[in-house]
């Protein structure tokens, strides 16, 4: 196991469109962290996958007259952070890439999860 790289970020995001209000502040932290020069992965599992499905986050809001929460994934990626699903998250709800929005860097698996938290300074769970 490798020393902790002291500017990484992972976050895990588990919450999706039916707790809009937990939605926001996952992309918001990542963001900030990625503008303090942090290393960030975002990674969406179970619910979390949904956000990143096309059409889903352009008319969600955290609150009533909000932002749209597809404006906190585009600032987190303009930021640098980089958005991945968890394979399972996608077969959970029968989605594939093609159901992705191009801000989402990719798929991955358990292996990645668990080495980046490893190596992570500090991993945050929504």
């Amino acid at each position: 196991m490798s020393e902790a790289d002291e500017e990484s970020v992972l976050i895990f995001m588990t919450s999706g469109p039916q707790t809009p209000q937990r939605c926001a502040t996952p992309f918001y932290m990542a963001t900030m962290a990625a503008v303090m020069d942090a290393e960030v992965d975002l990674v969406l599992q179970i619910d979390g996958v949904l956000l990143v499905k096309k059409g889903v986050a352009e008319g969600m809001m955290a609150k009533e007259g909000g932002k749209p929460i597809i404006d906190f994934i585009r600032e987190a990626t303009e930021a640098g952070v980089r958005i991945h699903v968890c394979s399972a998250a996608l077969g959970l709800h029968d989605m594939t890439v093609d159901d992705l929005i191009e801000e989402c860097h990719g798929v991955v698996g358990a292996a990645f999860m668990v080495e980046r938290g490893m190596e992570a300074a500090m991993v945050l769970n929504y």
